[in-house]
């Protein structure tokens, strides 16, 4: 293991112990089962981002970036639930607002893997980056102002249905999805249609919790907690582990 990924890895158990220890006085009860789910996406995240850094170096080079970038975001993911987890501890609310800090990076990181994995194996025009990177902090951004009260909440709405539609646009019929069509290599073409489903199917989630959550109060905030956070498991964990099957899969 090079030194790299030893101050790596260094520094997420840190970051994961700071972020638990103001949360030491409180402790998480045994039939908390909100608080369980944020502590299990906690670990899970943990355990991806340690163990995609800890693979990066048995990968093709030009799937590094890709099995990186997989890993950032269970990160990112990773300290989001922990902070998120001692707020719900400690004041057993969890406003469904800090979900927007997340958002904001891993949404955008997310579609980014749509270009990267295409670069992995062909040239890829740098302009479809720009589009995956503006398309999910449009959406985020909207359904964030719509959410805190700055605009209209069904114009955030609007906003984020259109960002959502576009980057699918993009991902099927689009140039990203012309690309892989064309494309004869198979574990891109498995990989790739495997991430559009992800982003098709559980991505759904959102705009529903929204509509639910907070356009009709259909559904109260600890409930959607519980199932935002089961869907990282599937949006976020296995979104990254189906590029790192593809790229082990190079040789």
């Amino acid at each position: 293991m090079n030194k790299v990924k030893i101050i790596i890895l260094a520094l997420v158990t840190l970051v994961g112990i700071l972020s638990s220890a103001h949360a030491e006085v409180v402790l998480l009860q045994p039939d908390d089962f909100v608080g369980f789910t944020f502590w299990l996406v906690s670990i899970a995240c943990l355990a991806t981002t340690v163990f995609l850094f800890l693979e990066r170096g048995s990968v093709l080079p030009k799937w590094t970036v890709p099995v990186t970038v997989a890993g950032i975001i269970t990160g990112v993911a990773f300290v989001h639930s922990m902070y998120v987890r001692n707020i719900w501890v400690a004041t057993s609310d969890s406003p469904i607002i800090y979900r927007y800090v997340e958002w904001l990076i891993t949404m955008p990181l997310l579609t980014i893997q749509f270009y990267l994995v295409l670069s992995a194996v062909k040239k890829v025009s740098p302009i479809l980056f720009w589009k995956f990177l503006t398309a999910p902090l449009a959406m985020v951004l909207g359904g964030y102002a719509g959410e805190a009260g700055y605009i209209s909440p069904f114009l955030g709405f609007v906003i984020w249905m259109v960002g959502w539609l576009y980057i699918l646009y993009e991902i099927f019929p689009g140039e990203a999805g012309r690309l892989c069509d064309k494309s004869t290599n198979g574990e891109l073409v498995t990989a790739f249609g495997k991430m559009r489903m992800i982003v098709t199917i559980g991505w759904t989630i959102y705009p529903l919790g929204y509509v639910f959550g907070y356009l009709t109060g259909g559904i109260d905030s600890n409930t959607l907690n519980v199932i935002y956070n089961f869907a990282d498991f599937i949006n976020k964990i296995a979104f990254g582990l189906v590029i790192w099957v593809a790229a082990r899969n190079q040789y």
